[in-house]
């Protein structure tokens, strides 16, 4: 399976359209889901099951009081402690619109609890692909609302719209039309009337939509002047603190302020280093010392020398602690490396990763190798290099 094909594979064999008013159907989107958030929320879900038996209930509180939810929340997002009580009214949209939309989706069932909306996890795999970084999730989302609208029968609106802006010849007008046809839509087949929370749902939509096809998207309220791009695509953590954000970046120079946060670094290594934990169950590097239990997750190329790519699940290996003290840092000196035993490493990790997509899991990308070994080595392969390619390039580099 290609990166998608999981979700793909999955939205093909649900029935989203809006009109026949399914469960859930009004809050199929909402304004607090957007990449960042819903990777975080799933993540959030996936920690919060851990071990706990299939069919397991939960419910937005058992969430907002997760110790890793609390924790992780203020690091990413710069957010107040859920305990502040001033939050709570945010913290119960930044959690329960992303749960109603995976629920929409069939990825999560919703029932009720008495009052309360309660949760039962139905598609384990596609919830921890968008729980993996917020590229899945984004991902997702563009193929999710694509069979929302298609089987609703509004995508033609849409690509009317996505033609003329690839063409080039997209205006202000197209995009008023495109909007009021989606406000006109939305009063006619949901429960939510107001124009108000419609046009703040719009740019929900149409923008993860416009990154994907690299077309104008919907910025306060008016068509962008450029292509919209994925970055924009992120929550505006400004509703919840000001980010005293310096008028004269740009907004991804600001995002980016927020992104090299401490804490938000040990976050995603973190998340890293626990996929890789249950990807893997064995050392990934058959050697001599590769026959014991393999509890170390391995830095192929160093996080303190590259953070770029530090939480990329590409440059990460599982080895046995004789490998990692011995091997690859010797004498157990966490900030040297061997470099014959990187080598050995990254070889071990390409045949990982390249038997994985064989097998159609949805955990790595070639595309992301590529990238990470390009960086660690100063390369410049293209996203079409082979496997086989891959390896013959590496040996060279380290020759």
């Amino acid at each position: 399976m290609s990166s998608g094909d999981l979700i793909r594979k999955h939205t093909q064999g649900e029935d989203f359209d809006l009109r026949k008013k399914p469960d859930g159907y009004s809050r199929y989107m909402d304004q607090k889901v957007t990449p960042d958030v819903l990777t975080f929320i799933a993540d959030c879900v996936v920690n919060f099951l851990g071990d706990k038996k299939p069919g397991t209930i939960f419910t937005v509180k058992d969430i907002w009081n997760f110790p890793y939810f609390q924790k992780n929340i203020v690091a990413i997002f710069g957010k107040p402690s859920p305990t502040n009580q001033s939050a709570n009214a945010e913290y119960d949209k930044f959690i329960a619109q992303p749960l109603k939309t995976l629920a929409f989706a069939k990825i999560l069932k919703e029932t009720k609890l008495g009052r309360k909306n309660a949760y039962e996890l139905i598609q384990p795999e596609s919830l921890e692909y968008i729980a993996q970084n917020e590229r899945n999730a984004w991902l997702f989302l563009v193929i999710y609302l694509e069979k929302v609208f298609s089987d609703s029968g509004f995508i033609k609106k849409i690509d009317v719209y996505r033609e003329k802006a690839l063409s080039g010849k997209a205006t202000k007008e197209d995009f008023e039309i495109l909007k009021k046809e989606f406000e006109s839509f939305m009063r006619g087949y949901t429960n939510i009337n107001g124009d108000t929370e419609i046009r703040r749902i719009f740019p929900k939509v149409l923008n993860p939509y416009a990154a994907h096809h690299g077309i104008n998207g919907s910025e306060d309220g008016k068509m962008s002047e450029n292509r919209f791009v994925y970055s924009d695509l992120m929550y505006n953590r400004g509703n919840f603190r000001d980010l005293g954000k310096d008028k004269g970046l740009t907004r991804s120079e600001a995002e980016e302020i927020v992104s090299d946060k401490p804490e938000f670094a040990v976050y995603k290594v973190t998340k890293a280093k626990n996929i890789i934990r249950k990807t893997e169950s064995v050392s990934e590097l058959h050697d001599s010392l590769g026959g014991g239990q393999a509890t170390q997750v391995h830095h192929i190329f160093p996080e303190h020398e590259f953070l770029q790519i530090s939480a990329h699940v590409e440059n990460l290996i599982l080895l046995t602690p004789q490998q990692h003290n011995t091997r690859a840092h010797p004498s157990n000196h966490t900030q040297s490396i061997d470099r014959d035993y990187q080598r050995e490493c990254l070889l071990a990790k390409i045949d990982s990763i390249e038997k994985s997509i064989q097998q159609g899991k949805d955990i790595y990308s070639k595309e992301s190798l590529i990238h990470v070994v390009n960086v660690g080595l100063s390369m410049n392969l293209s996203t079409n290099t082979t496997f086989d390619e891959l390896r013959d390039a590496v040996k060279k580099a380290y020759a």
